[in-house]
């Protein structure tokens, strides 16, 4: 059976038309085989679900737009990860195990307190010039170090990269077709800033661009959207999760309602570019809930009650799906 045949026609034909231009990801084999083998770990076909573990699916930072077939110039999506980060160790706490596609070289679990752009900071030499930990990090490293160790070594964490569009909604592709036989068990907590044009492979330079040429004209077609397809056909019990980023507090909550509809996501979160970091809105079908973060505690975040909200909401769903 054709996975996209059931989709109307018009949407069908646009993102066959995305993956079947999109490069060749490189390296499928070894993402699915490291996907198959945690997912395994995480999977149960116990008839009252008791072994199976709830995952979920944690997409994080911005995607890329190459403008050229061998890159060096490409378009970018403001992202920084923190919050697909920050929620991983959140979903962890409350017992998932996460699958992190993330965007290479963005924010990781349990590095929040890292000094990300000074990470040489956090060591030093001493008199017998041996690197060491800097003392002032000490706690800080080993906590990080400990608690990343234990989510791989107990196999509760698997982190996958990408860079570009093509990598990403192909990845993507790869673990919602994976996650499909766990039902209700799975979520997708998609907070991925992703592309919404690309230039079609066809149609990108083979080398680098010269400036020599003068004024440079692009012409950018919409990526099609896949909210649809993955709830849809690529795993269509699982809970899913979306995000909608506005500049202009006028059009974000009529935004955030149109996509919950169009897509039939179980949630969105709303944000403002200006206080993303703040409070969001999560946007349902039985109305919108306001969260922020504890302003008395310096070091409190909002996915702290984001994802205390969405297991919530989550652990309903799937226990009246069961």
């Amino acid at each position: 059976m054709d996975i996209l045949g059931s989709l109307e026609e018009t949407n069908y034909a646009d993102i066959k038309s995305f993956f079947d231009s999109a490069p060749i990801l490189k390296n499928a084999a070894e993402i699915n085989r490291q996907l198959q083998e945690f997912l395994a770990r995480n999977f149960s076909s116990s008839s009252n679900n008791q072994g199976l573990r709830k995952v979920a699916c944690v997409t994080s930072g911005g995607t890329t737009v190459p403008l050229e077939q061998q890159c060096v110039r490409y378009i970018d999506n403001f992202a920084s990860g923190h919050r697909g980060a920050a929620a991983t160790e959140y979903f962890l706490k409350a017992g998932f195990s996460v699958v992190f596609l993330h965007r290479r070289g963005t924010c990781q679990p349990y590095c929040q307190s890292l000094p990300y752009d000074q990470l040489l900071e956090c060591f030093e030499v001493d008199g017998d010039s041996n690197v060491r930990v800097n003392p002032t990090y000490a706690k800080t490293i080993d906590k990080a170090v400990s608690a990343n160790c234990t989510a791989i070594n107990q196999g509760t964490l698997l982190k996958i990269p990408f860079t570009t569009i093509f990598e990403y909604l192909q990845i993507l592709q790869l673990i919602a077709l994976s996650l499909r036989r766990f039902g209700p068990r799975a979520l997708f907590f998609l907070a991925a800033a992703v592309s919404d044009f690309y230039v079609p492979p066809g149609s990108m330079a083979v080398h680098k661009i010269q400036s020599r040429s003068g004024p440079l004209d692009l012409r950018l077609v919409e990526v099609p959207k896949m909210l649809s397809i993955l709830r849809k056909e690529w795993a269509p019990l699982a809970f899913c999760i979306s995000f909608k980023l506005e500049t202009d507090t006028k059009i974000l909550l009529e935004k955030a309602g149109m996509a919950l509809e169009k897509y039939d996501m179980h949630m969105v979160v709303a944000n403002e570019l200006s206080s993303y970091k703040e409070r969001v809105i999560i946007v349902t079908k039985n109305g919108n809930i306001n969260v922020s973060r504890d302003m008395a505690r310096p070091d409190a975040d909002v996915e702290d009650p984001l994802i205390e909200l969405v297991v919530e909401k989550y652990l309903a769903y799937a226990s009246s799906t069961s």
